[in-house]
This record gives C-alpha cells, structure tokens and sequence, in this order.
C-alpha cells in the first residue's frame, strides 16, 4: 500500500509537471507576420498582418479623431510623416506626407507597427462600431423621411454590400454620406483618398451601378475622408 501511494504520489507530480509544459506551450505567442501591398494611390500603403487587428472599418484623418478611439493609430500619428491611418480586418493603411518617400519610411513604419502588435497594444477600443454606426443612423434619420429616408437607405445598403468589399483589397473605403436631389455624396477613405484613379472609379463603375440599381440617382459625387 506505501508503495502505491509513492507511486501515486509520483505520478501526480509528473502529470503536474506535464500540464505545466502544456500551459507554457499554450501560451507561446505566434510571431507577427507583416508584410506590404501597393495601393492605387501613391501617397498611401498597406500593410497587412497575420492577426486580425479590427472587424470592420476605422478611418483616422488627423491624430485629433485617434484619441479617443484607437491608441494604435494614436501612437502612428506620431511619427512626423504619418497624414492618415485606416483599419480594416488584418491590415493597416497608412498614408503619409506628400514630402517623404516610401523608400526612407517604409522599414521604420513596418518595425513600428510589428512592435505594437507584439506587445499586445490596444488597436481600436471595442465600442466604436457602434458609436459610429448610432451616428451615421441618427444622421440618416434627422436628415431623411418618407420615401427619400428609403432611398438614401438603400444606397446606403448598395454601398456597403457590393463597394466597399472591392476598394477595402485596394486597402481603402468608401462611406455613403446623402442623398439629395438625385446626387449620391460619398466619402472616400483609406488609399482611395486622393487617389489619382478615384475618379474613373466613380464614375464608371460606382455611379453606374447605382443608376441601375436606384433609376432616382442621378449623380455620385465624391468628398475626401
């Protein structure tokens, strides 16, 4: 009976030991994965990652909007050549100063944001979907009624089901802003803002599609993020 009480004893300790290995193995972190892709537009990169960083959309024109909702684009914005900073799923888009080149910044900025990720930093703080999604409703719903709220509803559906899965591989986005008239005002994000091609891309295909889709537009015009 001593014997197997030893043996217990043992085994209980090595089992202990084991799990413990198995605990330690669990939490190894995976290593960062960050690489770039070109945008359309020149002024603008993107960098995307092996983690997802943010489940939609969070556009930042100027460290001021950051502060409040995202640390991670907060802390970018410190860097001297950083203008914009757009999320999106698993990846970043960054747009600088017109007076820096890609080739002296690119390295610095893909250390940076490869750091903060490794260090577990906060990247959007969970409540901003749905702040700005209460504003963009309550904006629809002060501004529209009857059959233009309709309207500028399903434009506003047409936008985000069959624009926004396009330009986001582009590493950009475009928002609906009103409906007035028969013109579509859009917002453009990300590496669609300034975008030399921007244009073309809203008017052949954008405004098109939504001629077809809603015979009451008539225009689509756009307005930087």
């Amino acid at each position: 009976m001593r014997f197997f009480l030893l043996e217990c004893k043992d085994l209980i300790k090595e089992n202990k030991l084991n799990f413990t290995n198995i605990n330690q193995m669990e939490t190894v972190k995976s290593p960062v994965m960050l690489y770039t892709e070109q945008t359309p537009n020149p002024e603008s990169l993107k960098f995307v990652t092996n983690k997802m960083l943010f489940r939609g959309t969070a556009d930042f024109r100027e460290a001021e909007s950051a502060v409040e909702w995202s640390p991670m684009a907060t802390e970018l914005f410190k860097l001297p050549y950083v203008k914009g900073v757009y999320i999106c799923n698993n990846f970043v888009t960054i747009s600088k100063e017109f007076n820096y080149a890609w080739e002296d910044i690119m390295l610095k900025t893909k250390e940076f944001i490869k750091n903060y990720l490794e260090e577990d930093g906060t990247v959007v703080i969970e409540g901003y979907a749905e702040a700005m999604a209460k504003i963009e409703s309550d904006k629809i719903s002060a501004q529209y009624s009857g059959t233009e709220g309709e309207l500028a509803t399903k434009i506003k559906q047409i936008i985000d089901t069959y624009v926004k899965p396009a330009v986001e591989m582009d590493g950009g986005n475009i928002e609906f802003k009103s409906f007035n008239n028969g013109v579509v005002s859009v917002i453009l994000q990300g590496s669609c803002s300034g975008c030399p091609s921007s244009s073309v891309t809203l008017k052949s295909g954008i405004e098109g599609m939504l001629k077809r889709m809603v015979p009451e537009v008539t225009e689509v015009v756009s307005e930087m993020g």
